[in-house]
């Protein structure tokens, strides 16, 4: 069982910048690829990033140039650095670690872009 920690978020200025980070505090030698996801009031959940065991990363059309997905000082920690945010990057944002058999999830954090 994979339990998801994650930390960051918060209100930011159209612009600025926010880092968001998740920790696999347990089972995380399963894990095969990390990613973040994220939902807006009244939307579905989007794929937003993700980096796999072999360092690929992957990256949603809306977020490529601006979002940047990379391991954390630990090899079970996802760190999403978002650049430039817009406030159509509003959204509470998930964490999600997939092994070869389950999906996994965080609690979300709610990203805010406002001015």
């Amino acid at each position: 069982q994979v339990q998801l920690v994650e930390s960051g978020g918060g209100l930011v200025q159209p612009g600025g910048s926010l880092r968001l980070s998740c920790a696999a505090i347990r089972g995380w030698w399963g894990i095969t690829i990390m990613g973040w996801y994220r939902q807006a009031p009244g939307e579905q959940r989007e794929f937003v990033a993700s980096i796999n065991s072999d360092e690929a990363l992957n990256y949603a059309d809306s977020v490529k140039g601006r979002f940047t997905i990379s391991r954390g000082a630990a090899t079970n920690t996802a760190i999403l650095q978002m650049d430039s945010l817009k406030p159509d990057d509003t959204a509470v944002y998930y964490c999600n670690a997939k092994t070869l058999t389950q999906d996994y999830w965080g609690q979300g954090t709610q990203v805010t872009v406002s001015s």
